[in-house]
């Protein structure tokens, strides 16, 4: 580079503890080196650099990425880094592949000539940033081990701006501060309805918030939670006119303020345990009142010698109107299809395996959690327990059953209490893919649905309890992804696990709604409210704190805590609804739909009248009563009578 670019710079932002990824496939060489990332004004121009920890005191990066009219540097592409595609390495640098000097990863580029950035998700569970240059030649992928990617961002802001992509949620496109460039730019992808010039401006001041306001209807809580601290747009008080205009003026948002009264939260009890069966039973086997079933189980659970019968109903193993007879066919049918499919990945020779790097990976992985999943449990404890091995066996075999997803970190979570259950492995197998059929998208690695859920869960808050919202969000909380773990595998690490057993029979019941997880999530967090409201706690000690609370939470406070939250939302009049979509109450309104006085007469208050069941005659319910029917796939439909 020039003269003046080497000696005249200025540091804006650095961050040790920053790790480049060098090779995802090949195991007999390092993977990733640590590092510092940086922002440098060279000669008035910033670049993003980054260089190894170990090649502190040079100045100069080893690799310098060029411009598109070829100044500055020599590029060449044909090194094959042996990456996947979504990982593709194309360094200027060739290397030796026996021996690798950690200078060579070094890299510099000018943020004029950054295009996009990525967040990805590498298959062994690490989240990772790759920057990509305006040549199409993306910069190995750096792994932040202890934070600062927001910190990051927040200086790149001040020489460019990152919007999200309209296809691809994890990708965002560079522009430069131009609004001339920008407006152009939003004209070829058309991701604003309207034609606003003002949206350009607001979106150069502010582009978290119009971004998502265009792309996503969000609520006011979002924009806020979304907007980078400093930004000129925080809410203003009511006293406040002047200034730009805010976001909240943009016709593309939906505003979801739910200032209504939700009324106080009704009492609820808990029921017994189910632990009567064959009384449900006709005579051919056949269970005559499913939907009793599952409203016995939400409302008390099972009793434990009865689980292993009934959860394979829950889970779909079985289906409800079966006979004996039939399920003894399913069984064996089901038997032979699991081996089928254990003999596929059990025949495969090492030769083989060794061409397989997706396999090879899945069994790494598998075989690393399965050491220590749940391994305080007799089941699973010791060496060589054969509990152990099944857990394994059960796993790579669902690597077979769905190639698409193949194994995930967290899913040794879902198997380790069914296999406890029903020790057996067949039957284990079939109740993970039940299980797995209603949390899949957890999993998946665009994470949409873990997304969708804390917003679900935001909405939630809002409703619920928007001052300790309101105070999580001024603490740089109000994303909830401290929430994370809880929703991925169902509070499995919140739990002991005999409270687990009792807590995930609940949630397959599917009743009251679908989202029932997340009103536990939300029980959970307003149970918090004393030590949040009023403390000095920060991010990191929200954090410490929710960590902390695991294996402390009483499961039938929370489970109460959530069924009053559900009822309270239900007998919401002027309930948002986005909410009600969230609870399962929305219905869509049709002309053809008419609701007849008798079909009015029909509905039972069963969630209410249940949970009155064991309270004592000095307490009496608050208004309004809520009605709930009971659909006939199992989910309820919760009205109120005013």
């Amino acid at each position: 580079m020039e003269t003046k670019a080497e000696t005249s710079h200025k540091l804006v932002f650095e961050k040790e503890g920053v790790y480049l990824h060098t090779n995802a496939k090949r195991s007999n060489q390092d993977t990733t080196i640590p590092g510092f990332i940086r922002i440098v004004e060279r000669g008035g121009e910033p670049a993003l650099e980054w260089s190894a920890l170990e090649d502190e005191g040079r100045n100069a990066a080893a690799v310098f990425y060029t411009k598109k009219d070829g100044e500055g540097g020599v590029e060449d592409t044909n090194f094959d880094p042996g990456y996947e595609p979504d990982w593709a390495v194309i360094s200027t640098v060739k290397r030796d592949r026996t021996f690798i000097t950690s200078a060579f990863w070094s890299f510099s580029l000018p943020l004029s000539e950054l295009y996009s950035l990525r967040r990805s998700r590498f298959s062994l569970g690490r989240n990772f940033l790759v920057f990509t240059s305006r040549g199409g030649h993306p910069l190995p992928p750096l792994h932040f081990h202890r934070g600062g990617t927001r910190e990051l961002l927040r200086a790149l802001q001040r020489y460019i701006i990152l919007a999200p992509s309209p296809v691809d949620g994890r990708l965002f496109l560079a522009y430069p501060h131009d609004s001339g460039a920008l407006s152009q730019s939003f004209d070829e992808l058309h991701l604003f309805d309207d034609g606003s010039s003002d949206l350009v401006s607001r979106f150069i001041q502010d582009p978290y918030a119009t971004t998502f306001g265009g792309f996503s209807k969000v609520t006011n809580f979002f924009r806020g939670a979304l907007r980078p601290p400093g930004s000129p747009f925080h809410p203003r008080g009511p006293q406040d006119h002047h200034g730009p205009p805010s976001a909240d003026d943009e016709p593309g948002f939906e505003l979801i303020t739910c200032g209504v009264e939700l009324g106080p939260k009704p009492d609820v009890t808990r029921g017994q345990p189910l632990d009567k069966w064959e009384e449900f039973l006709d005579p051919e086997g056949r269970v005559k009142d499913p939907q009793r079933i599952k409203e016995l189980v939400f409302r008390g659970g099972i009793t434990p010698s009865l689980r292993k019968d009934v959860w394979k109903f829950l889970l779909g193993f079985y289906p409800w109107n079966s006979t004996v007879k039939e399920r003894e066919d399913i069984l064996r049918m089901k038997t032979d299809e699991y081996f089928r499919m254990k003999v596929q990945w059990k025949s495969v020779s090492e030769e083989q395996e060794m061409r397989n790097s997706l396999l090879r990976g899945y069994r790494s992985l598998i075989e690393r959690d399965v050491s220590r999943t749940d391994r305080h449990n007799t089941f699973f404890s010791g060496n060589d327990n054969p509990g152990l091995t099944l857990l394994n066996d059960v796993l790579m075999t669902y690597c077979m059953f769905n190639f698409d997803l193949g194994y995930v970190q967290g899913m040794s979570d879902l198997l380790a209490p069914l296999l406890f259950v029903t020790q057996n492995e067949v039957e284990s197998f079939w109740c993970l893919t039940g299980f797995m059929e209603m949390v899949h998208q957890n999993f998946e690695e665009s994470q949409e649905a873990m997304k969708q859920q804390l917003l679900q869960l935001s909405l939630l808050m809002k409703a619920l309890d928007p001052e300790l919202l309101d105070y999580l969000d001024s603490q740089d909380s109000g994303s909830l992804c401290f929430c994370f773990r809880w929703l991925l595998i169902w509070f499995k690490r919140e739990f002991s696990f005999e409270d687990i057993l009792s807590l995930w029979e609940v949630l397959w019941t599917r009743l009251p709604c679908e989202n029932f997880h997340l009103l536990m999530a939300a029980s959970i967090l307003e149970s918090q409210r004393g030590e949040f409201i009023g403390s000095d706690h920060d991010f990191n000690t929200i954090l410490k704190h929710i960590n902390e609370l695991t294996m402390k939470l009483d499961l039938q406070t929370v489970l109460r805590g959530a069924e009053a939250n559900y009822l309270q939302l239900a007998c919401c009049k002027e309930l948002p609804v986005k909410v009600q979509e969230v609870i399962g109450l929305y219905v869509p309104p049709s002309p053809d739909d008419e609701t007849s006085p008798e079909s009015e007469s029909h509905e039972t208050q069963q969630l209410q009248s249940q949970s009155q069941e064991n309270i004592p005659h000095t307490i009496t319910l608050p208004p309004p009563v809520c009605t709930v029917d009971t659909r006939q796939d199992g989910s309820m439909d919760s009205r109120c009578l005013h």
